[in-house]
């Protein structure tokens, strides 16, 4: 038979298994009155039924029974999802050591041998059903652990996603922050902060840094002949075709301002400015933007003004700058569309002028 459900205030639910009423009547009237929950069966087959209609805390199983002997159902029990964590304590008259093994090792945590003292029987289910809490505490803490560990690995897991995206963000934001609108090039801020940043960086190795200023010539005129729409394109063709001329992955391109733009050019010498200033005006040639405005061309030209230093601290890097702007004056009072390099001389200063189809440099 199979009796109801676990009262609430009991000290645990046994489930008895033995074929002989008599000793079920006799463990369920004692073990009732020292505050457990009694459930009987009285072979294996309702023993299995009972466990699984209702999980007990454990089980006093006789070994002795026909059909199906205590060995084979605790192999059952433990066989089982749902069954297998029962703890189950063999009551037997059996009592030779193979016995004994053999009920460990089907599975059985203890084996009492009748005829037994009822305070015996009372301590080895309250030692067992204090483990079994003991183990279901710990199973539970264990549990709980690992949900906190695994919310906090995907509370980890979402800041680094979250991180990395506001780095994306970020540098994004900053890429667009030292980039010019129109043009797509460096703009006036970068400028600045690489020019000064390469000025301490090649000034500690005693290396050149070249810079390029360069000018669209009568850019004004431009604009007032095909409108700003048409200037603006002009602006973007030629800041690419600068690109375009300016190759190495260390040197800058950037709008310095207006019409005006300017090449970064770290580790290079004068011969080296003045290759990268004539495939400049290479590159404005080939795009053939029509000027007829211009009192030099009738297609776009521009004008450059070249100046290298090795970087000292007797130097300023304002120098630099003010010796570019220097000589790309001295280009545009030269006629334009051609570039000049300012030449510091100890007596003053000096310029050469050329284009980029005269062999004065080469």
């Amino acid at each position: 038979m199979i009796e109801g459900l676990t009262p609430p205030s009991c000290k645990g639910n046994i489930l008895l298994v033995d074929d002989t009423p008599d000793n079920l009547r006799v463990l369920s009237s004692l073990l009732t009155k020292h505050g457990y929950y009694l459930r009987k069966a009285l072979n294996g087959e309702m023993a299995i039924t009972a466990a699984h209609a209702l999980i007990p805390d454990l089980i006093l199983l006789d070994i002795n029974m026909p059909s199906m002997n205590g060995y084979e159902v605790c192999l059952a029990l433990k066989s089982s999802e749902t069954t297998r964590s029962i703890p189950i304590i063999f009551i037997s008259v059996l009592d030779d050591v193979l016995d004994k093994v053999k009920a460990f090792k089907v599975g059985g945590i203890d084996y009492i041998t009748k005829p037994f003292q009822l305070e015996e029987v009372i301590v080895r289910i309250e030692n067992q059903l204090k483990i079994q809490r003991l183990q279901d505490q710990l199973q539970e803490k264990n549990r709980l652990l690992e949900e906190q560990n695994y919310r906090l690995l995907q509370e980890i897991d979402n800041r680094k996603k979250a991180e990395s995206a506001l780095k994306k963000v970020n540098q994004k934001l900053q890429k667009l922050a030292c980039i010019d609108g129109l043009t797509q090039v460096s703009n006036r801020r970068k400028f600045d902060e690489y020019l000064k940043q390469e000025w301490t960086r090649l000034g500690r190795h005693h290396h050149p840094l070249s810079l390029i200023l360069c000018d669209i010539d009568y850019f004004k005129a431009y604009n007032d002949t095909y409108g700003h729409p048409a200037g603006d394109e002009c602006l973007k063709q030629v800041a690419q075709a600068i690109c375009h001329a300016v190759k190495r992955p260390a040197d800058l391109v950037a709008r310095y301002g207006g019409e005006e733009f300017a090449a970064i050019l770290p580790h290079t010498h004068c011969q080296g400015a003045l290759s990268v200033a004539r495939n400049i005006q290479r590159e404005i040639q080939q795009l053939d933007i029509k000027h007829c405005a211009s009192n030099v061309c009738d297609i776009v030209t521009i004008s450059l003004g070249i100046c290298t230093m090795i970087p000292t601290i007797e130097e300023s890097l304002d120098t630099l700058i003010l010796s570019a702007d220097k000589a790309l004056y001295q280009a545009k009072q030269t006629g334009r569309n051609c570039y000049c390099t300012y030449l510091p001389q100890p007596q003053g200063e000096a310029f050469k002028c050329g284009n980029y189809q005269c062999e004065l440099y080469e």
